[in-house]
């Protein structure tokens, strides 16, 4: 995707994370934490982007509002990254 609302080499993160289903800890520039399984990202009709992850119920959570990804599944390829 070539208009990123994150680095994209940041994005690479997010993909493999969804990819791979990890189950994830965010963390929100107002410091709010959340955690639960990164199933995909999209765009919105607002025309912006968007990973969703199921905590028991699917939320999307806008890209430009995370501060921190923490993966929480064992052996993942990465365990944080900051934004």
């Amino acid at each position: 995707m070539s208009n990123c609302s994150v680095a994209c080499d940041l994005h690479d993160f997010i993909e493999i994370a969804c990819m791979y289903h990890y189950q994830v800890k965010l963390t929100l520039k107002d410091q709010t934490s959340i955690e639960g399984k990164a199933i995909d990202t999209l765009i919105g009709c607002d025309k912006r982007e968007y990973l969703v992850i199921d905590t028991g119920q699917k939320q999307q959570i806008e890209l430009n509002q995370l501060r921190k990804l923490q993966v929480l599944t064992p052996k993942a390829q990465f365990t944080e990254v900051s934004f």
